[in-house]
């Protein structure tokens, strides 16, 4: 009995000290904001997400050879028509889904100018897995239910910072769906 007893106090003495420990092991993006993340950009140099805050951001994984790729121009119409007010759209080509996105910078960057592209092109990046860059973890633990799917994957940044919708692949960047949401966080920043 006594040793069941120094044990037992034993063990409550340190759960505190577990509890903390297993919380500082734990990935610390719950308290993060997207302005925390940065990206390289398409063309050099960097994207820091913070530069927009506290503003909309709408961050799309792009894939030039996608057959969705003329969501591109849709999302160009969609931030100049907004930009105004405050939406950013930021493109982030990924060859994860179809290897659709292969080629070098240049041509990623040649795709976009064909549709129109003006809004700011990160460089390519992993959308998925443990490799996934740091922005794509973080809005899958913001909403774990919503992981991209396919190419165009639509990620919207609200003014306070957190993952406020999420838009697959088969809703177009014209959808009322999309700019009532966009519309919404618009509206916070009057």
């Amino acid at each position: 009995m006594l040793l069941d007893r120094r044990t037992l106090l034993a063990t409550l003495a340190f759960a505190p000290a577990g509890r903390a420990l297993a919380q500082s092991s734990a990935p610390a993006m719950s308290g993060r904001t997207a302005s925390s993340f940065t990206f390289d950009k398409l063309d050099g140099g960097e994207l820091r997400l913070s530069a927009f805050a506290p503003r909309p951001i709408l961050v799309v994984n792009t894939a030039s050879f996608c057959g969705f790729s003329s969501q591109l121009g849709g999302l160009q119409a969609l931030y100049a028509d907004l930009k105004g007010r405050g939406l950013t759209v930021v493109g982030v080509p990924s060859n994860d889904f179809g290897g659709q996105e292969p080629g070098p910078s240049a041509e990623t960057a040649g795709i976009a100018r064909q549709h129109g592209v003006t809004f700011p092109m990160a460089a390519k990046a992993k959308v998925l897995g443990a490799d996934a860059h740091p922005f794509f973890r973080w809005a899958l633990a913001e909403k774990p239910r919503d992981p991209p799917r396919w190419n165009f994957h639509k990620y919207l940044v609200g003014v306070d910072g957190h993952v406020a919708a999420v838009f697959p692949t088969s809703v177009e960047p014209g959808d009322p769906a999309v700019r009532a949401a966009i519309e919404r966080e618009l509206a916070k920043t009057a």
